[in-house]
């Protein structure tokens, strides 16, 4: 009798070969891609949501005296008079948030402005609990009173609470992924952000708001990742570029998205409107399929053979006999195994677990290693802050902030294709440094202009974020080339992760303009040129093969 194949001698169908007979981008992937990136575009806008529904809306004190308390005029011409604040060079007035002159007790009682002259106040100042807002934005701020300098910390903590639940969510949606499948996942995910973005929108108050934040972030975190995954396991080798660039174009998208808290100024009804659309991939179920490579690799050959003869039928592409009669031949195999055979399989499990760790080990005794991994955790961590940084400092650039944030968003178009560019010509070393360096002589010139003309600034803005997209596209293909491949995922987690608590701190980086307004900028553009610098001491890795062991990742460069 013959003993049953293990399924460890049965070898794995290449799906790369099989995308070549029935097409590596054809008419079934397409429309497979264009489906998995569409939720994208709103895990983009509600990764980003906080920067409108807790921003600090343009506010002063309310003056009694002078304002009429129907219908308050926020920039009216007397403010100067009744209100302390600063003038710029082009003689625009910006009044205080918190505090007003004190009035001469002499002043009628009905308000007027007719009667608001210098005369009317005194020069000392004091603090107020009623505002006049410009225009008709709502966000928190108005809902559970988070006005002034003390509540600021409460607004900055809203986006370090939403990077806490991505640190959560990216490690947790990655495990169950890996273990339950891609399709079941994302579509988890996808619905979960989208109760728990409605949770916000309905929150009553700051702490439930806060807890739906972090909620949130934990589905959204599986939105982008999974669909990289999904998108990129479904095409072919020559396509694989081209869709992960793509995606990121949907991604930069949906941020822009965002601009339309010009039309929907409370905070309430943008949230709803992030929100609810996501609600209907429900259909995903029947309409994506799983990752036919998951499920080759989980040994399930006749659901995937199903799906490919699906593909084939969608892009008009013949298949040959062999080849799904390999699938139903290696189900077969499968089902033949003995205890015995599992119990070996098992066992060289474990013996692959052990060479991990003999591996992390052999890294954390290499001094070059541990020189070059702790370069690239400054590096991830810079790119972190600095990205998510200018994002949310876009807001406060001069000029109509719902116009800034979309271009500062739409300018990582351009920053992902400079990326890919910049691979293919420079290398890697060059791109990551060069991009950093881009993004901090512009950061710098931006902030030493910040009372110039407002074409200027933005203008350097946008080229700071551009530099600071490519540079964050460069080093997830620069890390994963320098890692061995027994630790090659685990490595480029851990860096990713470091990297989402350097962006905790982001939200307060804005918060020191308060003290010097150029300060923010400043502080990106300096931590960027450091990191441009330093990234110049690690190997190249363009054109080289992808190390297997600790002892080929340390000869790297050599």
């Amino acid at each position: 009798m013959s003993t049953p194949t293990s399924p460890a001698s049965v070898p794995l169908l290449d799906f790369d070969e099989i995308l070549t007979q029935i097409g590596e981008f054809g008419r079934f992937q397409r429309r497979n891609y264009l489906l998995i990136c569409l939720p994208v575009l709103f895990a983009a806008a509600n990764s980003l949501s906080y920067v409108f529904t807790a921003g600090a809306p343009t506010y002063r004190c309310l003056v009694p005296a002078c304002d009429s308390l129907e219908a308050p005029d926020y920039g009216a011409d007397w403010v100067s008079i009744a209100v302390p604040g600063r003038w710029n060079k082009q003689g625009h007035f910006t009044p205080d948030t918190c505090y007003k002159f004190v009035e001469n007790k002499t002043d009628l009682e009905i308000p007027s402005s007719e009667q608001c002259t210098a005369d009317n106040f005194t020069t000392y100042t004091e603090r107020c609990w009623q505002f006049v807002y410009d225009g008709c934005e709502r966000t928190i701020v108005q809902e559970w009173g988070l006005q002034c300098q003390e509540n600021l910390w409460k607004l900055a903590f809203v986006g370090t609470t939403h990077f806490a639940g991505l640190v959560v969510g990216t490690a947790l949606s990655g495990y169950l992924a890996d273990r339950f499948g891609r399709k079941h996942v994302f579509l988890d995910c996808i619905v979960f952000m989208a109760l728990t973005g409605v949770g916000q929108a309905l929150a009553w108050d700051y702490i439930s708001f806060l807890v739906f934040v972090f909620l949130n972030a934990v589905g959204t975190s599986g939105v982008y990742p999974l669909a990289f995954i999904i998108g990129v396991e479904m095409v072919g080798p020559r396509k694989r570029e081209m869709s992960s660039i793509v995606l990121n174009y949907f991604y930069a998208v949906g941020e822009a998205l965002l601009g339309l808290a010009f039309f929907l100024p409370n905070w309430r009804n943008l949230q709803l409107v992030l929100s609810l659309p996501p609600l209907v991939c429900v259909g995903y179920f029947w309409l994506v399929p799983e990752s036919v490579r998951w499920l080759l690799a989980r040994d399930r050959r006749e659901q995937a053979g199903t799906i490919i003869r699906k593909v084939a039928k969608v892009n008009r592409r013949d298949i040959s006999v062999e080849l799904m009669a390999s699938f139903k031949q290696q189900e077969l195999e499968a089902q033949g195994v003995t205890s015995e055979e599992i119990a070996a399989d098992i066992t060289l499990v474990e013996q692959k677990d052990d060479q991990i760790w003999v591996a992390v080990k052999q890294v954390l005794s290499s001094h070059i290693l541990m020189g070059r991994y702790a370069i690239m955790l400054f590096v991830w961590a810079v790119n972190a802050i600095v990205y998510y940084g200018l994002s949310l400092n876009a807001t406060s650039l001069s000029g109509n902030k719902y116009l800034n944030f979309t271009l500062v968003c739409l300018v990582e178009i351009p920053g992902y294709s400079l990326a890919w560019v910049f691979l293919r010509r420079l290398g890697r070393r060059w791109a990551l440094s060069g991009s950093l360096l881009l993004c901090s002589v512009t950061c710098v010139a931006s902030g030493f202009v910040t009372m110039g003309a407002n074409w200027l600034v933005v203008s350097l803005f946008l080229i700071g974020k551009l530099g600071i997209t490519s540079s964050f596209a460069v080093i997830y293909t620069y890390t994963a080339e320098m890692m061995p491949t027994v630790i090659r995922s685990g490595g480029v987690g851990v860096m990713s992760t470091f990297a989402r608590f350097g962006a905790m701190l982001a939200p307060f980086v804005p918060l020191l303009a308060s003290y010097y307004e150029p300060l923010p900028l400043l502080l990106f553009g300096a931590t960027s040129l450091v990191a441009g610098l330093v990234s110049l001491l690690l190997p190249e890795t363009f054109h080289k093969k992808l190390p297997d062991t600790v002892e080929e990742a340390i000869a790297l460069g050599k």
